[in-house]
Parts: structure tokens; sequence; C-alpha cells
């Protein structure tokens, strides 16, 4: 099942997917001014300029970077799970012990920026546990149920067998009034107090009843099954492979994009919330698969590894830059500091953005180039193997320089 190859180095293009994801994440949250949806004039006060970028940015992005994290994730299972099986130990407990800690990290998040995206994973994570020693077809079925959307399904079919069937409410749509009013408030005080309570449990419901909860499990299992076969690890032996998934992606996703215009635009509430949040994700989930094998055909060519190196640095420090866009676009747009959000076009967020990550993956090739983890990630390193000697705990030793 171990796939040796895979972890004997570093596998550089999952790093560079990792970076291309949290710069598309930059991007994307600068421009829906990190969750806050304030604009000059308001959102359909626009000019044709803002509005193309807008549609642009979430065509390309929205609901697919999170998704190659999400993958990914699943991926850095396989890879830490199999090193320590090699070494005769079961990573599972410790796994849930990282779970824990990675809800700490989504907490402090979670009190600069509303809808993170970490504690669904946190939570989420648990399933790659619950598998960890099962064979890969139970895993590939359980993944395709979940992908399937099968609470969504439900609704649809339930709905075509009774007529008079209503769906049931959505909770978070009820929530969504005390985000903003908290958000609204202006100080810093009640963005931390609102984050951390009720926008951390919107943002969980939001997830479940729009279709992220079960799609993020499936991408888990996913990662953790292109993991075992070794895909990402020899990227030349599986080019047929990546080129193929290329080819299904790019077809599936052309059919479903059209087929979410007509549900969206054409059907009544109960089939948007029903089949139409499965298309959804479906065509997402295949629009995901488009920018990671792209990226595995790619990368196999030298002019493609010179053009994404730095990005490199910037996907091993993924868990930091997520953290600090959170706190640096919160200061940015939130009342509490620069209040951007209703002085700033989409155009001039989207330059903001730029900067940002500019600042950012300058930043982060220096200091990969002195050391050997990111300072989040460092500290997630040593937590997660604490340990206890002579009655003490002890935490893991990461070496300073590189």
């Amino acid at each position: 099942m171990t796939n040796t190859s895979a972890l004997s180095k570093r596998i550089e293009v999952v790093d560079v997917l990792r970076g291309f994801a949290i710069m598309a994440i930059m991007l994307l949250h600068n421009v829906e001014r990190f969750n806050l949806y304030v604009f000059p004039g308001g959102f359909n006060g626009m000019s044709s300029l803002d509005r193309g970028i807008w549609d642009t940015l979430f065509f390309l992005f929205a609901g697919k970077t999170y998704s190659i994290f999400a993958l990914l994730f699943g991926f850095t299972f396989y890879i830490m799970y199999s090193k320590q099986q090699e070494r005769g130990a079961d990573f599972g407990g410790r796994f849930l012990w990282r779970l824990l800690l990675l809800a700490t990290f989504a907490t402090v998040n979670a009190a600069f920026f509303p809808g993170e995206v970490l504690m669904l994973y946190a939570a989420v994570g648990i399933i790659l546990y619950l598998v960890r020693k099962w064979n890969n077809k139970a895993i590939l079925i359980l993944g395709i149920i979940f992908l399937l959307q099968p609470v969504e399904l439900y609704y649809f079919v339930r709905q075509l067998l009774d007529a008079a069937w209503e769906l049931p409410q959505q909770i978070n749509r009820g929530m969504h009034g005390g985000v903003k009013a908290y958000l609204n408030d202006g100080t810093f005080g009640a963005l931390v107090k609102g984050n951390t309570t009720i926008g951390q449990a919107w943002s969980m419901l939001w997830a479940i009843e729009n279709g992220r909860f079960l799609q993020t499990a499936g991408l888990f299992l996913m990662g953790l099954l292109i993991g075992r076969k070794g895909w990402f690890a020899d990227l030349v032996k599986y080019k047929k492979t990546w080129l193929a998934i290329l080819i299904v992606a790019i077809i599936a996703s052309t059919v479903l994009y059209f087929v979410r215009l007509e549900v969206f635009m054409d059907k009544e509430y109960i089939y948007r919330r029903s089949i139409g949040v499965a298309v959804d994700m479906w065509w997402k989930f295949y629009f995901t698969f488009i920018w990671v094998s792209l990226f595995a055909l790619l990368y196999k060519t030298v002019s493609f590894q010179k053009i994404m190196s730095p990005f490199k640095a910037y996907g091993k420090m993924s868990l930091t830059n997520y953290v600090t866009q959170s706190i640096i676009g919160s200061i940015l747009y939130f009342k509490f500091a620069f209040d951007l959000a209703p002085k700033i076009s989409v155009t001039a967020s989207l330059g903001v953005g730029v900067v940002l990550f500019l600042s950012q993956i300058t930043f982060c090739n220096w200091w990969i180039n002195n050391y050997r983890q990111g300072p989040l990630e460092k500290l997630w390193h040593m937590l997660t193997w604490i340990k206890r000697e002579d009655g003490k705990l002890k935490l893991a030793r990461v070496p300073v320089k590189k």
C-alpha cells in the first residue's frame, strides 16, 4: 500500500500547488473584503471593470482553491501516516492530536476572519483517522458517496416524489444577520467575540448546509488515494494518468457549468437548494482537477519549474500565510482599523491583494532560505510531536537553520 518513493524526498509540485492556492485565496479574500462584502456604492454599483474582475476571479478560483488544499490535506496525511508506518508506529492517535492543534489555530484565525476554513478541516479530518487502515477500494467508494452530495440528492428525489414536501430551513441563514451586526459594530472586541462564537458556528453550518462539508471529506479521501497511488511522487510515470484526468475534468466541468446555469437561472428555489447545490459542487470538483492535473503535467518541464520556483517557499508556509492574511485583511478592511471596504473599488482591492501576495512570497523565500519551516508550521510540528520524558513534557526539536 505504501509507495516508498513518495517518502524519500519532499514533493515539490505539492508545495507549488499549495502556494498557488494560497495566492488565489489572497486575491479572492481581498475582493470579498474578507467576507465583509461592503463596497462603495453597494454590490450592484460596481463598474464594468470591477464586475469583470469579480466574475473572473470567482470563475477561476472560488470553491476550487480551498478544494486544492483539501485534496493536499489528505495527501499530506498519507505522507505522515506512511512514514510512521515504516517505523512501526500508528500515526492515528497523534493525528487526532494534530487536528486538535489545528482547531486551536482555527480559533485564532477566526478572531480576525469570519468564514475561515481551518476549523472545517479539523472537524472533517477525523474521517482520515477512521479510514486509515481501509483498503483503496473501500476508501474510493466512500469518497464517491461523499462527493455525490447524498443529502442534496435526497432532497431532490424527495421533492420529485412529493411536490408538497418542503425543504428544511437553513439555520445558517438565520444566523447571518447576527454576523453582519457585530461586523458592523466597528470595535475590535465585538469582532473577536463575534467571530469566535457565532461566526465560527455560522461558518460551519454554512459548509454543512451548502455541500462543502461532504465535499471536503470526499477530497480528503481522494488526496489519500493519490498518495497511495504515487501519482504526485512520479509525474513522468503517471503522465498519461494526469492527462486522462485533465481531459475528463475539462469535459465534465464544461458540461456541468452549463447544467449549473440552467438549474440556477431557470428552476425553482427547491431545485437550486437540492440538485443545484450538488451540481455546483460537482462542477467545482472537476474544475479543481483541471488546476491540479495542469500543474502535474507542466511541472515536468524545466521552464515551468523555474517560473513556479518562488511558490515552493510560499506553499511550505501556507498555514503562516493563511493566518497572517486574515490578520492583515481585517486590519485593512474592517471598521476597527483602516475601514477600506467602503472606500476602495474591487479593482483597487485586487491591487492590494497583489501587493500583499508579493510581500508574502518575498518574505517566505527569504525565510525558507534561512529556516527549515515557517513560524506556525514549526510550532505545529513541535506541538504535534510533543512527548513525555522523565515525567516532563518536551517539545519536538526542529533545527533552526537549514
